[in-house]
């Protein structure tokens, strides 16, 4: 059986639903409000939900906000790897929701940018078959030098699937440059695949991350994904729907990427069921709303 294992760690959401992004010096005006585990928990539930085992390598932390993380994984079932961090409680990311389902982020790290060698070396990685870490981690201190050299030193068996994250473009080269080189797999959006390869047509950029790798997936949105594995290149149509919170939507398609690829072998198969799950993510509020993997199924 697959075995993925999240490098990423969970954060706490405080979504906020406004009814237009405040200018400078203003308030906005707010319609709702939830607090939900996200950050890396996404693509854990996502892959979960479609069916994949999951287990967190990422840093979780032993405050209040860390507590509701270690609910919300115990419900699913996702083990944790290695013990908590002391003195540490879980970050949070301050999301402001528009009417049109439009995201965006203010977060601070916590017990998810903490990582030591000696924590690495406590994992087991008997079983596992696939491990997923984003740029987030890679961006903080005290976790990036660690991370980036135990995944450069990872079996050859494993697969390594890479989201560069928004901030892509502030993590440092050399480890950026560490990590790309021991990726299989690349999933980012477009955007963050024009920082990577310098191309802004995405057909051009997933061939380009492509390149000495098992392949990569660009998402676009509401516009699809494309997919360049084995030296082709496939754009794949979105699954349409009116979308009422996008937040989460990438982690969902990373997540049922990774799940179906595991089970089929088929990367476009793969790329389609992720496309539609995370449509489908998008018709629900809240950053970790994958749909079942029976929906999906009879979609695809």
């Amino acid at each position: 059986m697959s075995l993925l294992l999240q490098m990423t760690g969970p954060v706490m959401d405080l979504t906020y639903n406004v009814r237009a992004m405040p200018a400078s010096g203003t308030e906005a005006e707010v319609t709702g409000f939830a607090m939900v585990v996200g950050g890396g928990f996404n693509a854990m539930a996502a892959a979960h939900a479609a069916g994949m085992a999951v287990r967190l390598g990422g840093s979780i932390g032993t405050g209040p906000l860390a507590g509701i993380v270690a609910e919300r994984l115990k419900e699913l079932g996702i083990d944790c790897a290695r013990p908590a961090v002391p003195g540490h409680d879980q970050g949070c990311c301050t999301v402001l929701l528009e009417p049109d389902g439009e995201r965006s982020f203010v977060g601070y790290p916590g017990a998810e940018g903490q990582i030591t060698a000696s924590d690495l070396a406590k994992i087991e990685l008997s079983g596992v078959t696939h491990v997923m870490l984003s740029g987030y981690t890679l961006y903080y201190p005290a976790a990036r030098v660690a991370l980036a050299d135990w995944v450069a030193g990872l079996q050859a068996d494993i697969t390594v699937i890479f989201d560069p994250s928004p901030v892509v473009a502030l993590l440092s080269e050399v480890i950026l440059r560490t990590v790309m080189s021991r990726a299989d797999w690349i999933s980012a959006n477009a955007a963050e695949a024009a920082v990577l390869t310098g191309k802004s047509d995405p057909a051009e950029a997933a061939s380009a991350l492509a390149q000495d790798r098992q392949g990569a997936v660009l998402r676009s949105g509401a516009a699809g994904c494309v997919l360049a594995t084995d030296g082709q290149v496939h754009r794949i149509e979105p699954h349409r729907v009116e979308a009422i919170d996008t937040n989460g939507a990438g982690d969902c398609h990373i997540g049922c990427f990774i799940a179906e690829l595991a089970r089929s072998g088929d990367a476009l198969r793969a790329a389609r069921y992720a496309n539609i799950a995370a449509a489908l993510s998008t018709t629900r509020a809240g950053s970790a709303t994958p749909p079942e993997h029976r929906q999906v199924l009879a979609l695809v």
